[in-house]
């Protein structure tokens, strides 16, 4: 009797990349899932009858999939080219969903925020444009020219007049740029802000620690202990954060903060240190420029252009705060609080690298071309 020998599968670093990725994907289509573990098992030395006894599917599968990719590797794990049944919806009627789709839906008189794939199949039927369609077949339209309309991003267009002009000199200095001279080694720059209003929330009852099978469980109810403020400078090529809380932002707990930092070294004894910082009130107009100057000679205060945050450094750090610190909140008191917070500020000092910043100037160029596109049209 003859015996068939299931097909060797030897894998290269990036297919192994690509597989995995697959296998893992949470949201993909469920049979190049399938596919993917299948080929990965395969290539741990795993029998045709193992594979679809772990996976719960036949072995004709396993060994289709298997040979399909020892033949020609990933394209094999795509679908073959079938000739189906006939079309049953006109281009025009798919042209017609997606016109809807990328259209508000209030503009139109429907009340929705915004479109699922569901509803715009309701709609493409009350108006006409087809008898019946699935929701699946939406989607499917949709996908094909990546059109989301249940997905939204915010955005903020710039209203500072001198915009360019700000945010190039703060991109210089990340570039180690002042006035077109490159800074020198004692020179520093420091992004610099408040993060405001972090609550100790305590809650009710102890956290449940994660299971296996089971994640990590709070509970709901909690008493406030009260809200403070984490005031902190980044160096920006430095990867170095110093901070300090304080019960309210405001000038004086800004100034005790560059106080903190100026009289540290090697700040104290730089031959300048810059300081960038947004427009709020704690640090804002030319006031809170001479005020810096007069008490730190070699400080230089620059402010970020109106409503542009996330052009300061600092903001990476305080998000990686928010997630590694902050949540899930429960606290004790606004002095466990304030001791985390400072705890991993040490922690993050230990291993920090500076950010791989990629805003350029060339970036900010390629920006402003666009929003003068947008106004003239």
């Amino acid at each position: 009797m003859t015996v068939c020998r299931a097909v060797s599968i030897v894998l290269s670093a990036l297919e192994y990349r690509v597989l995995i990725g697959r296998a893992r994907r949470a949201r993909g289509e469920q049979r190049d899932v399938l596919r993917a573990r299948i080929v990965l098992a395969a290539a741990g030395g795993q029998s045709n009858a193992a594979i679809a006894r772990r996976l719960a599917i036949t072995e004709d599968t396993v060994r289709r999939w298997r040979a399909r990719f020892a033949a020609e590797r990933g394209a094999g794990l795509n679908d073959r080219a079938r000739s189906g049944r006939p079309r049953t919806f006109a281009d025009v009627a798919a042209a017609e969903v997606k016109a809807m789709a990328c259209a508000l839906p209030a503009e139109t008189g429907v009340p929705l925020a915004r479109w699922s794939a569901t509803e715009l199949a309701a709609e493409a039927v009350t108006r006409g444009v087809v008898d019946t369609v699935s929701a699946s077949t939406v989607r499917r339209w949709l996908r094909g020219d990546a059109i989301k309309p249940w997905q939204c991003r915010s955005w903020i267009f710039p209203r500072d007049p001198d915009f360019a002009a700000k945010a190039a000199r703060v991109l210089d200095l990340y570039d180690r740029l002042w006035d077109g001279r490159a800074l020198g080694p004692d020179e520093y720059v420091i992004s610099a802000d408040e993060k405001s209003q972090l609550q100790a929330l305590h809650r009710r009852h102890p956290d449940l620690p994660p299971g296996p099978g089971r994640v990590r469980r709070q509970e709901f109810e909690y008493r406030r202990e009260g809200t403070l403020a984490y005031l902190a400078g980044y160096d920006v090529h430095q990867a170095r954060v110093i901070g300090r809380c304080a019960p309210t932002t405001g000038i004086e707990p800004f100034s005790a903060l560059v106080e903190q930092v100026m009289t540290s070294q090697p700040y104290a004894s730089a031959k300048r240190v810059f300081w960038i910082v947004d427009n709020g009130s704690s640090h804002n107009g030319q006031r809170s420029v001479d005020r810096m100057r007069n008490a730190w000679p070699t400080a230089e205060l620059v402010h970020l252009p109106v409503h542009a945050s996330w052009l300061n450094q600092v903001e990476i750090f305080f998000s990686i705060v928010q997630r590694k610190v902050v949540k899930p909140q429960d606290f004790d008191d606004l002095d466990a609080l304030a001791r985390r917070l400072l705890a991993f500020q040490d922690r993050y000092n230990a291993t920090a690298e500076p950010f791989d910043w990629r805003f350029t100037r060339k970036s900010l160029n390629r920006l402003l071309e666009r929003l003068a596109a947008h106004e003239a049209a």
